[in-house]
C-alpha cells in the first residue's frame, strides 16, 4: 500500500474519479454498441432470408416461364388465339414486385409476337407451295387427257400407243410429285374418290406411280375395300414407301408387296433386299415418322428426300402406323397399318383386275352421229411418206409389231401391260367374220365403222370401275355407273 501524503490526497482522489466514471461510460457504450450490432445483425439475416426467398420466387417463376408458360402460349398460338387471351392464360403465380411482373409480361408478349409472324411466314409460304402445287396438278390433268385423246386416235398404231404410254407414265410420276409438294404445303392429295375401292386395286395404283413397278411382286391381298376419301392417302403413301424400296436396293432384287388382317386394320407390308438402317437413320426415320414431331419444311435441307416427310404428314392426318425395321432380305421392311375406321367389306369378293388411277371421263370432240370414212386401201395417210401396213392375223386385226431398237425403258403405266394382254388376248381369240358373197352380204345390216382406240376406253372405264355406255339398239339396264370424283 502506498503512502498518500495529505496534500496529494485531494488530486489523487479527483483522478481516481474521473477514471472509474470514464471506465463506466466506456462499459455504457460498448454495451450499447454490443445492442446495436446485435440489432444490425438481426436485421440483416431478415433481409438476407427475403431477398433469398425472393430469389427462390424469380428463379422458379423464369423456370415456370420457359417450361410451362412459353410452350402453353404457343399451342394457344397455333389454334388461333390472339394475344391478349394467350397473356390471360399465362399469368404468374407467385405475386412478383411490379416491376419484375411487368418485365416478365413484356418478354412474353415479344416471344408470342415473334412466334405469331414466323407461324404466319410458314403458313404463307405453305399455301404458296400449295398454290404452285395445284398449279401443276392442273397441267398434268390437261396432259392425262390429252395423251388419252392421242391414244384414243392412234389405237391401231402400236408404236406410237406404246410410246403414249410411256408419255402417260411419266405425266403420272409428275403428277405425284406434285401432289407430295401439296401434302407437304398442308393440303390433300389432289384426286377425291367418292366410292370405296378394293385393297387389290388401291396396291395396285400406287405400284402404277413409280418407275420400277415391274420389280414389284404383289403376293396375298386381304378381300376388303378402302373407303373413298382414304383411297387417294393411302395410294399416295404406299406409293413413296414402293419408291424408297426400289429406289434404295439393287436393280435386279425383287420388291414384296402383301397385305393381311390384323387387329386394328389392314397391315400393308413392303420388304426389300436393299441397304439396311443403321441405329442413327432408325432414329431419324423414327422420329420424323412419330406424331409426336411437327413437320418443319427447314429440315428437309437443301436436296430434300420427300418420301418419309410426305408419309408423315399423311399418317399424322388419317392415323395410318407407320414403322421401318430391318427385312428378312437384309434390306429395309416398312409396314404401313390402315385402321379399321377406313376400312369396308368389298363389293367385289375374289380381287378384280388392277385399277390404274383414274382418268377423266373421255369425251371426243367428234360430234354426235358424225361417222369415219373407211380408209381407201391404196391412200396412205397424209402423214407417213411411206407407209408400211401392219400385218394382217388369221381374225383380220392388225398385229403388233416388236421393236427391233434398243429395249424400252422402265417408263410405263402399271396397267400398260394388262392392257396389251387385253389387247393381244383379244386379236388371238376373237373369230373371223366370214365375208359373204352377192346378195347375202348386202342383205346383212351396215355396221359403223370401229373408231380407233374405242378398246381403250372401254378399258379405261373398267378398271375405274365404271358400267359401259349404253347400246341404243339394246334394252337398257338398271344398273347405274358407278363413278369417282
Amino acid at each position: 500500500m502506498v503512502a498518500v501524503t495529505p496534500e496529494a490526497r485531494v488530486p489523487v482522489g479527483w483522478c481516481g474519479s474521473s477514471a472509474t466514471v470514464a471506465v463506466a461510460l466506456a462499459a455504457s457504450e460498448a454495451a450499447r454498441r454490443g445492442r446495436v450490432i446485435t440489432t444490425l445483425r438481426r436485421r440483416c439475416a431478415e433481409q438476407e432470408t427475403a431477398l433469398r426467398y425472393r430469389l427462390d420466387e424469380h428463379e422458379a417463376e423464369t423456370f415456370r416461364l420457359a417450361r410451362e408458360l412459353l410452350p402453353r402460349a404457343v399451342r394457344l398460338l397455333k389454334r388461333g388465339e390472339p394475344t391478349e387471351v394467350i397473356l390471360r392464360h399465362t399469368l404468374p403465380t407467385h405475386d412478383l414486385e411490379p416491376g419484375y411482373a411487368a418485365a416478365h409480361r413484356s418478354v412474353l408478349k415479344s416471344v408470342i409476337e415473334a412466334v405469331q409472324a414466323e407461324e404466319s411466314m410458314r403458313d404463307s409460304a405453305q399455301r404458296a407451295f400449295v398454290n404452285i402445287a395445284r398449279r401443276v396438278q392442273a397441267i398434268v390433268h390437261q396432259q392425262a387427257y390429252d395423251i388419252r385423246e392421242m391414244e384414243h386416235k392412234h389405237g391401231n398404231d402400236p408404236d406410237v400407243f406404246g410410246d403414249l404410254l410411256h408419255l402417260d407414265h411419266g405425266n403420272a410420276l409428275t403428277g405425284r410429285l406434285a401432289d407430295s409438294i401439296a401434302v407437304l404445303g398442308g393440303s390433300r392429295p389432289g384426286r377425291q374418290w367418292k366410292n370405296e375401292i378394293p385393297l387389290y386395286n388401291v396396291l395396285r395404283g400406287a405400284m402404277s406411280r413409280i418407275l420400277e413397278y415391274r420389280r414389284v411382286d404383289l403376293h396375298s391381298v386381304a378381300d376388303v375395300a378402302v373407303v373413298g376419301p382414304a383411297v387417294e392417302p393411302v395410294i399416295h403413301a404406299l406409293a413413296e414407301l414402293l419408291d424408297n424400296a426400289t429406289r434404295y436396293s439393287p436393280p435386279q432384287t425383287r420388291v414384296h408387296l402383301t397385305a393381311v388382317d390384323i387387329q386394328s386394320g389392314i397391315a400393308v407390308e413392303i420388304e426389300d433386299a436393299g441397304v439396311g438402317l443403321t441405329d442413327e437413320a432408325r432414329r431419324r426415320t423414327d422420329r420424323v415418322l412419330s406424331k409426336e414431331s411437327e413437320l418443319d419444311l427447314d429440315d428437309l435441307g437443301e436436296a430434300p428426300r420427300l418420301g418419309l416427310a410426305v408419309v408423315a404428314r399423311l399418317a399424322r392426318s388419317y392415323n395410318f402406323l407407320v414403322s421401318l425395321r430391318p427385312s428378312a432380305y437384309g434390306g429395309v421392311r416398312a409396314v404401313l397399318v390402315i385402321p379399321m375406321d377406313l376400312i369396308t367389306a368389298s363389293k367385289h369378293p375374289g380381287g378384280d383386275i388392277a385399277r390404274a388411277p383414274k382418268l377423266p371421263p373421255f369425251k371426243s370432240k367428234r360430234r354426235p352421229g358424225q361417222r369415219i370414212p373407211a380408209p381407201g386401201p391404196e391412200t396412205p395417210p397424209p402423214m407417213m411418206e411411206h407407209p408400211i401396213p401392219p400385218p394382217l392375223g388369221d381374225s383380220g386385226l392388225p398385229q403388233r409389231r416388236r421393236r427391233r431398237g434398243p429395249a424400252p425403258l422402265p417408263f410405263g403405266r402399271a396397267a400398260a401391260a394388262q392392257r396389251e394382254r387385253e389387247r393381244e388376248q383379244a386379236m388371238r381369240t376373237r373369230p373371223s367374220v366370214p365375208v359373204q358373197p352377192g346378195p347375202e352380204r348386202d342383205s346383212l345390216p351396215e355396221q359403223p365403222p370401229k373408231q380407233p382406240g374405242m378398246w381403250l376406253a372401254a378399258f379405261t372405264r373398267g378398271i375405274n370401275g365404271e358400267l359401259p355406255e349404253p347400246d341404243p339398239d339394246r334394252p337398257n339396264s338398271d344398273l347405274s355407273s358407278d363413278k369417282e370424283e
